[in-house]
């Protein structure tokens, strides 16, 4: 949710000198989630970025008041190591990781950027992310760019993952979702019995009474 406040406008974008010695404005987006996991749409939505602008910066968000599956330092690291296998695989913008906490805005001012990438995956999706997108403009001079997800990725989300390892009874359809290194990273959380799944599991089988 963006600031409460307005705000002087962004400056839009960062800048840097080119041979000739002028300024070119660079334009640098930010794309913002949780990322628990990161899903196959999300690297689908980054590698769009990378050829719509200058620079991205994937923000990790963290939320107190919410318990996660993985940690913090668990989504950036796997994050970094899939972005970078994206920019050795094809040529883009360069791409960084970084976990913030707190408003997306305020991260996306902090790291110099006008853009907020978003992506949407069907018509419920597009509804909330325009009213949002319009708050965001109007108290925090922050457009946003909207990629549409591939039809694959269409009912595709983190909460999905999370139930089918929670519920199901070995983790192949998570494959077709999800990278093979967070594959193996969710069957170590289901091995450990990690308590978000437990409450996953718990609260289906209280469905079912």
């Amino acid at each position: 949710m963006a600031s409460a406040h307005p705000t002087a406008p962004n400056s839009g974008a960062a800048s840097a000198a080119n041979a000739g010695g002028s300024t070119v404005r660079l334009h640098r987006a930010v794309f913002a989630g949780s990322f628990d996991p990161v899903t196959f749409g999300h690297l689908d939505v980054i590698a769009r970025g990378r050829r719509l602008f200058d620079e991205l910066v994937v923000g990790v968000g963290r939320n107190p008041s919410k318990e996660s599956l993985f940690s913090a330092r668990e989504r950036v690291d796997m994050l970094r190591t899939l972005v970078a296998e994206l920019e050795a695989a094809a040529p883009g913008a360069p791409v960084r990781v970084e976990p913030f906490s707190g408003l997306t805005v305020d991260f996306a001012r902090k790291v110099g950027a006008s853009v907020l990438l978003r992506g949407i995956r069907n018509l419920s999706d597009l509804q909330n992310e325009v009213q949002q997108a319009v708050t965001n403009r109007e108290v925090a001079d922050l457009e946003t760019a909207f990629v549409v997800a591939g039809q694959s990725f269409a009912y595709t989300s983190s909460s999905l993952i999370k139930q089918l390892t929670a519920m199901g009874k070995d983790t192949g359809p998570l494959h077709k979702m999800v990278p093979p290194l967070v594959v193996s990273k969710l069957e170590a959380k289901k091995h450990a019995r990690h308590p978000v799944l437990l409450r996953l599991l718990a609260d289906k089988d209280a469905g079912g009474e």
